[in-house]
């Protein structure tokens, strides 16, 4: 199946010029009550690839796009190991906390364990996402639509499950995951639910649906970034829709059209994301309902957000982390890193937050 990709930026493009960002809120003086302090700083190589951030137990994964791939302690910043893998990589980092994968530009899914490169397996196509390490196996998503499991210890292929789509797909994480027992992946505009074991499909639910005239409007690539809580999943296709599956069943609880290309977080209440043109919107976790919009951060760059209590966590273009109340959307608090873009969205671990900028600074921060 010939496969054409699109970077985000491309297909999120409407206008030759870039908005002007919109000034940034003068902090209260209630700033001092809702704090951002760095407690540590960090570094790998440049990201600019889709590389995702792992946690697990305290520890926070992050790897370069130049093939740098470190384990860092979340409380001191600290490496617990570091492996250059000499080769550039395209996706990553999946981990169980015991087992680290990444893939790198020439199709290779590599295994790290303590530090050490364990095994390789070359794939047939590209892969934007990170994969999934869970239940001693590794998954994979590569860019045709092709699942695979691999064994964790060997690297050996289990089962392999090709499925077909749109002809254009995201140069972007997209969502694979386990839900109980469930392994949980975004193709095309639906979730499709298989069994881990071989591979069969257990369910699908379609939560975007194509438009438009040409290939480019009809792109529905589910994109990372969820908010779950038990058994639902609620997730974001690519420009059409904000949508809650039941992954247990496979049924739609809700959705909702809204334009925007970044994952969501919540909490038990709410489902917060960023529409394209960092539009802020908050959704009723059971019924979809908006709660309320800000339009504060337009057009800063807005990456997908990070819910920490009553508060929610941006990263944006300039290297800022912003800080608002998840009840109203005020701004509380921001910190700066250095500089250049936050990569991707922001992860708890440890009671710290961390983010990743493009120039490769990892930042340890604490909130209250």
């Amino acid at each position: 199946m010939a496969i054409a990709v699109i970077s985000t930026l491309i297909a999120c493009s409407s206008t030759p010029e870039k908005p002007k960002p919109s000034e940034l809120p003068a902090l209260s003086s209630a700033a001092a009550n809702h704090p951002i302090s760095p407690i540590w700083s960090n570094r790998v190589g440049a990201v600019s690839t889709p590389l995702s951030v792992a946690v697990h137990e305290g520890q926070v994964a992050v790897a370069s796009s130049n093939g740098e791939l470190v384990l860092i302690n979340a409380s001191t910043g600290r490496d617990v190991w570091r492996v250059t893998l000499n080769t550039p990589l395209q996706a990553g980092v999946g981990t169980d906390g015991t087992r680290f994968a990444v893939v790198t530009e020439s199709n290779e899914v590599i295994a790290v364990e303590a530090g050490q490169v364990i095994w390789r397996f070359k794939l047939s196509a590209s892969t934007y996402t990170s994969p999934l390490v869970a239940g001693n196996r590794v998954f994979v998503m590569t860019a045709d639509r092709t699942m695979l499991a691999l064994d964790g210890a060997t690297g050996q292929r289990l089962w392999s499950q090709q499925r077909s789509g749109e002809p254009l797909v995201l140069r972007q994480a997209g969502l694979l995951m386990a839900v109980g027992d469930t392994l949980v992946a975004g193709l095309s505009g639906r979730l499709v639910g298989f069994n881990p074991n071989n591979g069969s499909v257990r369910w699908e639910s379609v939560v975007g649906a194509s438009r438009g005239t040409n290939e480019v409007e009809r792109l529905v690539d589910i994109v990372s970034g969820v908010s779950r809580k038990g058994s639902v999943v609620c997730t974001r296709s690519f420009q059409t829709s904000v949508s809650c599956v039941d992954a247990a069943k496979g049924g739609t609880l809700w959705s909702r059209s809204t334009n925007g290309h970044q994952g969501l977080s919540g909490n038990e209440e709410f489902v917060v994301g960023v529409d394209s043109d960092s539009k802020i919107m908050v959704w009723n976790r059971t019924t979809g309902q908006s709660v309320w919009d800000s339009d504060l951060m337009r057009f800063r760059g807005l990456t997908a957000p990070l819910v920490v209590a009553k508060s929610i966590v941006f990263g944006d273009q300039t290297g800022l982390l912003h800080r608002l109340s998840l009840e109203d959307g005020k701004v509380q608090n921001r910190a700066a890193t250095d500089g250049s873009a936050i990569a991707n969205q922001p992860v708890s671990v440890a009671g710290v937050i961390v983010a990743v900028t493009r120039n490769g600074g990892v930042y340890g921060f604490r909130l209250d």
